[in-house]
């Protein structure tokens, strides 16, 4: 699908899950979150149960409760002998690691001038530490979807672990961003998504062979809207999956697989190729073939260049 935003997927997924969200029989449904009161995730996981269960009461104690920092919620934790994960220091960042991405964001991060400390960052090799010699991988797509990874069948989540260990081992997949979050502020995060980039490059390599070229430009005027909607936690809203039913539609002949080849961070596209492609090498070549026509672009160009002249006898011709 080849969706690019700051932002994440995995909260439609956790509400969707939640048996709040399940509830039947007319008994209402309650769910507790712990995102702060100023953040991205509260709006993700209220708008989705909203969507899902409009009745559903949601409880947040950052904005209801007497909690106006990390402070105030390492306080509360020690007082009720809640146990945290200390590993990144006695002022834990926030790390939020599944299956796609780990994210880190807080305390020393939050000066954007400044590197992430050394030893923070676990999901992805540092360069200086990724191997010598350049590795090729092979992606597998049916209908737009990663089925298989160099010649192997695999289910959707191993596709994603095998690709996340390759994609480890090369230093692929950490992005050092400013965010600009909903309400308007930026935060300064890091994400690393091996797994993610390297899919992402793959996808656009097989789609470039199949797509027609005009669909091929709609979807990327389309996916930066569909973008912005998950980010602001419209998974379940209508316009999104209007949005979708287009995106589904362009995918039906993306089927094929992509070849890259990955060294220290860097990923190049090597090969792709489809059996729906709509590439014909008699119109590529620039040797001599008898499909097109060279003399048919004169009356094309006429055409498409009349806008230039057709102020030029009056003298009204602008730039």
């Amino acid at each position: 699908m080849r969706a690019v935003h700051d932002g994440l997927l995995h909260r439609p997924a956790i509400d969707r899950r939640s048996p709040a969200a399940r509830c039947r029989g007319g008994r209402r449904g309650r769910v507790a979150h712990g995102a702060t009161g100023k953040g991205n995730d509260q709006i993700r996981f209220e708008m989705t149960l909203a969507a899902l269960r409009p009745d559903i009461m949601v409880i947040s104690p950052w904005r209801e409760w007497d909690l106006s920092s990390r402070s105030d919620l390492l306080a509360y934790a020690r007082q009720h002998g809640i146990e945290l994960d200390l590993r990144s220091g006695d002022r834990p960042y926030s790390i939020d690691s599944n299956l796609l991405h780990t994210s880190y964001e807080g305390e020393a991060l939050e000066d954007p001038e400044q590197p992430a400390p050394e030893g923070l960052l676990f999901r992805v090799r540092d360069l200086a530490d990724t191997q010598d010699e350049p590795e090729t991988v092979e992606i597998h797509f049916q209908s737009g979807d990663p089925v298989g990874v160099n010649g192997k069948s695999l289910s959707a989540s191993a596709v994603l672990e095998t690709l996340d260990q390759i994609g480890r081992r090369h230093g692929i997949g950490r992005l050092d961003i400013v965010e600009n979050r909903i309400f308007g502020m930026k935060t300064r995060n890091i994400y690393e998504a091996p797994s993610g980039s390297l899919l992402w490059h793959a996808h656009r390599a097989v789609e470039s062979l199949v797509l027609d070229p005009e669909v091929a430009q709609l979807k990327e005027e389309l996916m930066p809207k569909y973008s912005a909607l998950v980010y602001r936690g419209l998974w379940f809203a209508p316009e999104r999956l209007m949005l979708q039913t287009a995106i589904d539609f362009s995918q039906q002949n993306v089927t094929g697989d992509a070849i890259l080849r990955l060294h220290r961070g860097a990923v190049q596209v090597i090969g792709r190729r489809s059996p729906h492609s709509r590439y014909d090498t008699a119109f590529a070549t620039f040797e001599a073939e008898d499909v097109f026509d060279q003399r048919d672009s004169s009356g094309w160009l006429r055409v498409n260049t009349v806008r230039f002249r057709a102020g030029l006898t009056n003298g009204t011709a602008t730039p």
